[in-house]
């Protein structure tokens, strides 16, 4: 400890925070760290046998904001239909600093052999679905609450404030609903006070307890896609009789992928298209009238986001037109790309240097946050927090997603200290 607080006073820019204020700060989180850290557990472990989809987490809100009412802390529920918003204001000036963590499971039956697996079911696009926090928003929540915790109990220290913010349907709203990110904004999540920067991580495959990070567009932005082709239908055995929409949908797919491989800059940025789905025809001898396909477009920066849009209209409409069918092209957007503020990284790199086993630069990362939202209009920073048990290699264990997935509660302890010494650097170099 004498080494930990020795090295922070020499290193972080003393404003109006005392040397000796900051060794009793960094003191209070060290040892508030150690005595959450089986709550943390007992927490996780509760929200992970009973998840909730997105904009369902009635049971996960009540839990977040019991908890933080219980430390004191300004909660604000219902935000996003079950969002809740804490605010723990220090007693002296200082920045606001927003923590956020995502609430929601997936439609995923749980295969892991843990002895608090999910056994929840529900309803799901119609149908009865097994429910598993699959991508490990479990963790995210349980180090959130250990962090208002340890917050809480040293609020007379904190040069600012803090908001928390425990987010649902982070995995997209059901059809027909708005959700996540976008509609907290919406509704005022980042009013009264609006933070100065916003810091937030995910679990991921990796060594326990290592950090990786990567400054600038991290996480990719995601859009999905739909093409309708529309032939004519008639005899399997006369396929002159008619447009076959299916071999025009098997042209259109080849097409799309000589968008990213030869149309655009490879070197430049790197892009993904996938068709995930086609739907077509009732009947091996029938050639139908239409074909649906359906996939995802991922991208790292808007300005190829637009020129692919265009380029998928472009092709699949000319490919179509080219055999006497016709394709109709709808691009819904879906997140942006998730941005890490890049003089906010480097600053805080130290930090994460300082508390992590292994600090590690990524590369992009093709899936999609809408954390992404948070970060356009605040400066953020996400990173990644190494969760593979250490019998398995993290290139081959089951990832997020998976109905295998298990998350090593040995990154706990690291996440909370991530958030924590984040917060507490920040407002020490911010300190008014």
């Amino acid at each position: 400890m004498l080494r930990f607080s020795f090295f922070l006073i020499f290193t972080l820019p003393l404003v109006s925070v005392s040397a000796q204020d900051q060794t009793k700060l960094y003191a209070a989180l060290e040892a508030g760290i150690a005595a959450v850290e089986e709550n943390v557990v007992v927490w996780r472990r509760d929200i992970h046998a009973n998840p909730e989809l997105s904009n369902r987490e009635f049971r996960t809100a009540e839990l977040v904001a019991t908890h933080l009412e219980s430390l004191g802390i300004d909660v604000r529920t219902q935000v996003a239909h079950t969002g809740v918003v804490g605010i723990l204001r220090g007693t002296m000036p200082g920045p606001v600093v927003a923590l956020r963590a995502d609430m929601d499971a997936l439609p995923v039956t749980e295969m892991a052999d843990v002895p608090f697996a999910s056994k929840v079911r529900a309803q799901y696009n119609g149908q009865e679905v097994g429910v598993m926090h699959a991508c490990g928003h479990d963790n995210h929540v349980a180090i959130l609450m250990g962090v208002a915790t340890v917050l809480a109990g040293m609020r007379e220290m904190l040069p600012g404030s803090v908001k928390f913010i425990f987010q649902p349907a982070e995995e997209g709203a059901p059809p027909g609903e708005e959700g996540g990110a976008e509609l907290m904004l919406k509704e005022g999540a980042f009013a009264d006070p609006t933070p100065d920067v916003i810091f937030g991580l995910h679990v991921w495959p990796g060594t326990v307890g290592e950090i990786s990070y990567l400054p600038g567009p991290f996480m990719a932005s995601v859009d999905q896609l739909n093409i309708r082709v529309t032939g004519r239908q008639t005899h399997g055995a006369v396929p002159w009789g008619g447009v076959d929409p299916i071999v025009v949908a098997s042209q259109i797919v080849l097409g799309l992928q000589t968008i990213a491989s030869r149309q655009l800059d490879v070197t430049a940025t790197p892009s993904i298209i996938t068709v995930g789905t086609i739907h077509g025809g009732v009947r091996h001898n029938i050639i139908p009238d239409e074909v649906e396909l359906t996939g995802t477009i991922r991208t790292f920066l808007p300005e190829v986001r637009a020129d692919i849009e265009r380029r998928i209209r472009q092709t699949a409409v000319h490919i179509a037109e080219s055999s006497g069918a016709k394709a109709e092209v709808t691009i819904r957007n879906g997140y942006p790309v998730t941005v890490n503020d890049p003089d906010l990284t480097l600053q805080m790199l130290p930090t994460l240097q300082r508390i992590a086993p292994s600090v590690v630069r990524s590369h992009q990362i093709t899936g999609a946050e809408d954390f992404s939202y948070f970060a356009q209009e605040v400066p953020g920073l996400y990173f990644f927090l190494g969760v593979t048990p250490a019998d398995q290699d993290p290139a081959t264990a089951p990832r997020n997603h998976s109905p295998y997935f298990y998350a090593d509660e040995g990154a706990l302890p690291v996440g909370m200290r991530a958030l924590l010494s984040l917060t507490v650097d920040y407002m020490v170099m911010h300190a008014q």
